[in-house]
């Protein structure tokens, strides 16, 4: 039964979507009351970003004397635009849109879903971590009872998620550290493909003679690492390698790690931030290695946005983060699907 039926007949809380619209008037309070700039996106784009591992879906724009076609893609993401409009001189902006990834469903994955995308001009990762925790802490609260200010003192048995979220303070925790921590791998000794495949083996997996290094990091990463992120505390974890990070500013002092973090609660993962990559031609180098590496792999690749290459060289160091508001709704309500926030997930639409 669909969840609009399963609501009709008493089945499905419609509270449940009161609190949904309630947290997304509460972030655009938040952003606004920060001084940032509400702005509006295509979602359908000519030049989609690209990512490896992601799936897009495509449309084709016909004219009415069928003269004229142009492919366009549903993005994945607002980044390439948002960061055009900070190379225009915008410098505080964020967007509420949908994107799509094909290919994505189930458990805490739509094809189609809602996303809070926001860029700071002259910030780092750290700034938006900071942004991160003090935003979602804020919204939590609201939903629960007490103040921001009070939190302290509001009653954290109205639930257990109140309660991680108001704690004083949410972990940082490197990638570097929790491998240590929860895979026993220092991955300071693991750099190479070779050593790291080793390490795998003697620790039991079963390995594909083609695995690269990305491959054989999340193997374990997915297994070992991720599933005991988060239920403690919320943890931000940060310092990625920089091959996972391709739009992502390296480490200054360790430029095998990229300036990348991702918010974890309750073993979901809810965000992705980085500290900008501004330098054009470093950028153009690593899109031409994922389209070789889309290629390699079979799939779709597709040209380069010379216009988003271009913005670069105007845009001023700044700091940006996406997150999945459906999985932050999903947290906040303390669901365990994210099609228990949809009001027509992806087996409904019709």
């Amino acid at each position: 039964m669909q969840n609009w039926q399963l609501i009709r007949d008493g089945q499905l809380d419609k509270d449940t979507f009161v609190q949904r619209a309630r947290i997304l008037d509460l972030m655009r309070e938040w952003f606004r009351g920060q001084g940032f700039l509400e702005v509006e996106t295509p979602l359908m784009v000519k030049h989609p970003g690209m990512e490896p591992h992601l799936n897009l879906f495509s449309s084709e724009f016909v004219s009415e004397d069928g003269k004229y076609r142009d492919r366009r893609y549903l993005h994945t993401s607002p980044e390439y635009a948002m960061k055009k409009l900070l190379g225009a001189g915008f410098e505080k902006i964020f967007q509420l849109t949908k994107v799509f990834r094909n290919g994505e469903d189930g458990g805490a994955h739509n094809p189609e879903f809602t996303m809070v995308e926001w860029y700071r001009a002259n910030a780092d990762y750290m700034d938006v971590m900071k942004d991160t925790e003090v935003m979602v802490r804020w919204i939590s609260s609201q939903l629960a009872v007490g103040s921001w200010q009070n939190y302290e003192n509001s009653n954290c048995e109205l639930h257990t998620v109140y309660c991680k979220l108001f704690q004083k303070n949410w972990e940082r925790l490197s990638v570097r550290e929790a491998f240590q921590r929860y895979a026993e791998m220092n991955l300071d000794e693991l750099r190479d493909v070779e050593t790291l495949k080793a390490a795998v083996l003697k620790k039991g997996y079963e390995l594909n003679a083609e695995y690269s290094w990305d491959d054989l990091f999340f193997l374990v990463f997915l297994n070992e690492v991720e599933p005991k992120l988060g239920h403690e505390r919320p943890v931000f974890l940060y310092d990625y390698p920089a091959t996972q990070a391709a739009l992502a500013k390296r480490k200054d002092d360790d430029p095998f790690w990229a300036e990348r973090f991702e918010l974890y609660i309750n073993g979901v993962e809810l965000c992705n931030a980085f500290t900008e990559l501004v330098d054009p031609v470093e950028q153009r180098f690593r899109l031409e290695e994922e389209w070789q590496l889309r290629e390699e792999m079979g799939k779709e690749t597709y040209d380069l946005d010379e216009s988003f290459i271009e913005a670069l060289e105007t845009m001023p160091p700044s700091g940006g983060n996406a997150l999945g508001i459906d999985r932050l709704v999903m947290v906040l309500l303390g669901m365990k699907s994210i099609e228990e926030v949809l009001l027509f997930p992806w087996g409904d639409v019709s």
